[in-house]
Formats: C-alpha cells, structure tokens, sequence
C-alpha cells in the first residue's frame, strides 16, 4: 500500500466486499449487489492546513474499520486491488470491533 500517499485530509479506503448472497441464500449477480458502504482504512494523509498555517489532525488512523457515504469519493484500482479515496468529512463514523 505504500504506492499510494493521500494529501491533505483525504482518506484512502479499502472497501468491503459486496454480499456475494441473500440471507435466504440466493446468490446475486453483479448489478444486483450492494454497494459498499464499510471498509478499512489502510492510508490517511496530513490533514488540511487551517488558516493560521498548521494542520489539523485527522480523526481516523490506518487499521479503522468505518462507515463512509455511499456515493462519495473516487474509486480506484491499484495492482488489482479497489480502493476508495474520499475527504475525511464524508466518513460517518469508526467501527468498534
């Protein structure tokens, strides 16, 4: 993962897979499926720089399972892997395991 560095307060995501079938046990195709609204944070950057010239930290970190916008963001392949790259404002919150 080290190929990819996000800026400011972008949060690099890697997504969790779409349910493969219902709970009743029918398998679904693609377009069918969900899209994902969980996954695994695996890169943050420095935060955005405030106006007085210092950063502001990010409220995730690297290993945060959480809940983000379903729409937001841009979608992106690397070496065969999806990851989603979105703003820290459009994650909803962390997921306590």
């Amino acid at each position: 993962m080290s190929a990819l560095k996000p800026l400011a307060d972008k949060v690099v995501i890697q997504p969790m897979e779409a349910e493969e079938k219902t709970s009743g046990g029918i398998y679904l195709p693609d377009s069918a499926k969900k899209k994902p609204q969980q996954g695994k944070v695996v890169a943050v950057g420095d935060g955005k720089i405030l106006e007085n010239g210092e950063r502001a930290k990010l409220s995730v970190k690297t290993g945060d399972s959480v809940l983000y916008s379903k729409y937001g963001g841009n979608e992106v392949t690397i070496d065969g892997v999806d990851y989603t790259i979105l703003e820290e404002d459009q994650i909803y919150a962390i997921i306590n395991n």
